[in-house]
């Protein structure tokens, strides 16, 4: 599909003068595409909460990043030009932000645009763990939406990835625009953006370390007086004990059943059932790494 439906045109906001801080500034004007799979639930590094506190200005701007990131930026122009040499496709970065026609909170900035066709370049660098992620066809939940919400704001019919895993396997692949995944999306961002940042409404807290992390920098300073914690904080903090007596005994139970997978493998690599494939390999520092995949 290299075609899609005529609607106006994707507005545009230049970023090439700007300083990262600035940059991180002005993201903060709508819903980019990582924060898309955030708010959708898709993101693991980042919750629905981290997203409201990050564009209402609750949180102040962290331009600092960390090892990830910065290897990441490194890499992107050495994998842009390693995805022209493979491919044989032109890429120059756009250094602008598109900005939905009909809703000017959505909004998307790619890593690379591709000369003389309709799909752009997304480059991105993985673990060796997550190599699974990347097998055939497939492409981890957080990136498919981020490529999806770009593909919906610049109104383009498919895109490519340019990843490096491990460091030392590159790989490319082309991805479709998803009509009806765009459809369902849409809807979702912009009530979002309605109720939780027209509105001023928080997201509902859950479990994630990336709210935990937000919540402490909310509050860092201790001020006033013991808080009464109502009858429904009670309730919960009552299954909390509950629940952590039964958790130590699912983890013990959990590790006694790989234990016995252990112990029925003995020195093999790879072991099957009916209904799981388990391995037992040695990673690079020498220990066995128990891995079960359901069928």
């Amino acid at each position: 599909m290299d075609q899609v439906k005529e609607r106006p045109r994707p507005k545009v906001e230049m970023t090439y003068k700007m300083n990262r801080y600035q940059w991180l500034e002005h993201r903060r004007k709508g819903i980019g595409g990582s924060d898309a799979s955030a708010i959708l639930g898709f993101n693991s590094w980042r919750s629905p909460y981290e997203v409201w506190a990050d564009k209402t200005g609750r949180l102040p701007i962290d331009d600092t990043g960390n090892e990830f990131t910065h290897w990441g930026n490194i890499m992107e122009p050495i994998l842009a030009q390693e995805f022209q040499r493979q491919t044989g496709k032109k890429v120059h970065r756009q250094n602008k932000t598109f900005v939905d026609p009909e809703y000017d909170f959505l909004r998307a900035d790619i890593d690379r645009d591709i000369v003389g066709e309709p799909g752009f370049l997304e480059i991105k660098t993985a673990m060796e763990f997550k190599s699974s992620e990347w097998t055939d066809d497939e492409v981890p939940p957080a990136y498919l939406l981020q490529v999806q919400h770009y593909m919906m704001v610049l109104n383009r019919p498919y895109c490519y990835f340019a990843t490096l895993i491990g460091g030392h396997h590159f790989l490319t692949k082309r991805i479709d625009r998803d009509d009806q995944l765009i459809a369902t999306m849409r809807q979702q961002l912009i009530d979002w953006w309605e109720k939780h940042i027209i509105q001023g409404i928080p997201p509902e807290i859950d479990g994630s370390d990336s709210t935990t992390n937000v919540l402490n920098k909310l509050h860092h300073e201790t001020e006033g007086q013991p808080v009464i914690l109502d009858d429904d904080l009670d309730k919960l903090l009552t299954q909390r004990e509950q629940l952590k007596e039964g958790l130590k005994t699912y983890t013990n139970d959990i590790k006694t059943t790989e234990n016995k997978v252990r112990a029925a493998m003995l020195a093999t690599e790879v072991g099957t059932s009916t209904n799981f494939v388990v391995t037992n390999r040695m990673n690079k520092r020498g220990n066995r790494v128990l891995r079960i995949k359901e069928r």
